[in-house]
């Protein structure tokens, strides 16, 4: 196990297509380390959304290796990899995914409650969530009582409940105008400032991307620039 990478990526390929071949990721290598706030960028098509999915456990590779904390995860069970990702990662997807009819605190307790958490610790430790992420005067209102830059909130406040090691953002504020952009962003910096938490945000907008630690740029499945921001 690494004590600086959290992440280690060594030649991943991904390769779809029957006949044609379409190679998404074409031998990827890139370490991530602790606490790292890390942007991916890249072209539509580049390969970002694949190698998201690859680090959230979410697919396999036709080839190479993923360390988490030291254990290759290409190498789990389709159980084993359940249980990691629900233990040590955490997803904040562009669109919130939140169950209308569930208000704010009973979306952000879904994690704890599937990990069988009991009821009561479950929503204690989502109602500290809200407070932190700036709702806790919104717990009881559900979705369609809340702007697109809350209910993105709840979505954050549901992936961190389980207090994750890895937080994955595929376009985060995608879906916000520019001021509840800047508003969630000045969130996730907060969270992984005082977490400690690595945040990995796949994102199309550069002016995000240019204030995180480092930008990793894809084009045609490889890395093409790999630069540390002066933040």
């Amino acid at each position: 196990m690494s004590d600086t990478y959290i992440i280690q990526i060594k030649d991943l390929t991904k390769i779809f297509g029957n006949g044609v071949e379409i190679r998404a990721l074409d031998g990827v290598n890139l370490n991530i380390e602790r606490g790292e706030f890390l942007a991916i960028v890249g072209p539509s098509g580049s390969g970002k959304s694949t190698l998201l999915n690859q680090i959230g456990i979410l697919d396999t590779p036709t080839s190479g290796t993923i360390l988490l904390d030291g254990v290759d995860v290409t190498k789990m069970s389709d159980k084993q990899r359940s249980i990691t990702r629900n233990r040590q990662l955490g997803f904040i997807f562009q669109y919130h995914h939140l169950l209308p009819d569930f208000n704010a605190l009973e979306n952000a307790m879904m994690p704890l409650l599937i990990s069988g958490v009991k009821s009561s610790r479950a929503r204690e430790v989502a109602s500290l969530m809200l407070h932190e992420v700036g709702l806790g005067d919104r717990m009881e209102h559900r979705p369609n009582q809340l702007s697109g830059g809350q209910n993105q909130r709840v979505a954050i406040a549901r992936a961190l409940v389980n207090n994750p090691s890895i937080v994955i953002g595929d376009e985060p504020t995608g879906n916000l105008d520019t001021k509840s952009s800047e508003s969630i962003y000045e969130l996730l910096r907060k969270l992984n400032r005082e977490h400690k938490q690595t945040f990995i945000l796949v994102t199309h907008d550069e002016r995000m991307a240019a204030k995180t630690d480092r930008i990793i740029r894809l084009v045609d499945g490889r890395i093409a620039a790999n630069s540390h921001n002066s933040v």
